[in-house]
Parts: structure tokens; sequence; C-alpha cells
């Protein structure tokens, strides 16, 4: 699948809705065998990748309550969280999408609703 060392991307904080993707490569040939050139790739408007990391979500603001002061007032935000989840093949629009480097391997940075579909296999994930 993907090979990416645990340890690096634990230093790795996702902010909000975004997404951590690892993409996958491009076709180098079409199924009749012939060879695409390096720009055809940047042309195309959706791509696939593996989840790598996910945000917490949309936060939610904090509710006070003025009428009743005895609840505990917590200052702490809560999340929608994402649907995506690690190991998720995500299908993404591709012009939505923030490449980084990282360690010397390529990711893009996406927001959530720029995904477009997931695949996920519960085997692996488990």
């Amino acid at each position: 699948m993907v090979n990416i060392r645990e340890k690096d991307t634990d230093k790795i904080i996702v902010i909000g809705d975004r997404i951590l993707i690892k993409p996958t490569k491009p076709k180098e040939k079409t199924d009749a065998g012939l060879y695409l050139p390096q720009g055809v790739h940047k042309a195309e408007d959706l791509r696939t990748g593996y989840v790598i990391k996910v945000g917490p979500g949309y936060p939610i603001p904090a509710i006070q309550d003025i009428d009743e002061p005895w609840k505990d007032k917590s200052e702490e935000v809560k999340y929608v969280p994402l649907q995506p989840r690690p190991g998720d093949l995500a299908v993404y629009i591709q012009k939505s999408a923030y490449s980084i480097k990282f360690n010397g391997d390529g990711y893009v940075i996406v927001p959530h609703q720029a995904l477009l579909m997931l695949v996920r296999d519960e085997d692996l994930s488990g």
C-alpha cells in the first residue's frame, strides 16, 4: 500500500477540515499501450491517493447557557468529524489540492469538500 514511516507522520497535525493524502502515481500508459507525455497528468481534473491523516473536522461553537449558571462552562471546542479514515483510497478534485513535500515525499492537502469518493477496505483497516 503506502510506504511511509509511522514516526514521520506523527509529526504532522492536520488542521480543521483538511485531509493529508499520499497521491497514487498516475498512469504512464493508456489501456491501448501508448505512453502519455508528462503534461497530460497536469490537465486531469480528478486524482486518487491514500488518506494518511485527517483533521479534527468542522468546529462547533460552544453554547453558553446564561440562564443556567450551575452548568459547567466548557471552553473546549467540539468538532463534527470527517468521513475519511487513514488508509482509505480517496478520489479528489486536483485543483483544490495543495502540494507539499515532507521528508522528501510528496503529499497533497485537500479540503473535505474536494473529496468526491472514498474506497474503504474494511478487511485492511480493521
